[in-house]
């Protein structure tokens, strides 16, 4: 029987998901301070997919992490928003294309 050995932060349903394909997993429950650390590698690994294929369900997958993220720390998706909006409102977005190619001092 091959054994296939794993060190990643998945979501809660895939353990369900292999044993109903009729195979064994091992988990274990992370400590908050091991979740937190994965959860900021699964961001990179998500952005990363994203980059390769443009894909709605990876840009998805990355929110889903995004969101754990916030909660984890201790925010709200409501004080994510506000931080947001208070920087898009002070600053802008990015609905002008705008690319910034030199800035001289005089």
């Amino acid at each position: 029987m091959p054994i296939k050995t794993c060190h990643k932060l998945v979501r809660d349903h895939i353990p369900e998901i292999i044993e109903a394909d009729g195979k064994i997993c091992v988990c274990e429950t992370l400590s908050d301070e091991d979740y937190l650390y994965l959860l900021d590698q699964k961001l990179n690994e998500e952005l990363a997919e994203y980059q390769e294929s443009k894909s709605l369900e990876e840009l998805a997958d990355l929110l889903e992490v995004m969101q754990a993220v916030v909660k984890v720390r201790g925010w709200t998706l409501e004080e994510l928003e506000k931080v947001r909006a208070d920087k898009a409102s002070e600053r802008g977005g990015f609905e002008k294309k705008i690319l910034l190619k030199k800035v001289v001092d005089e």
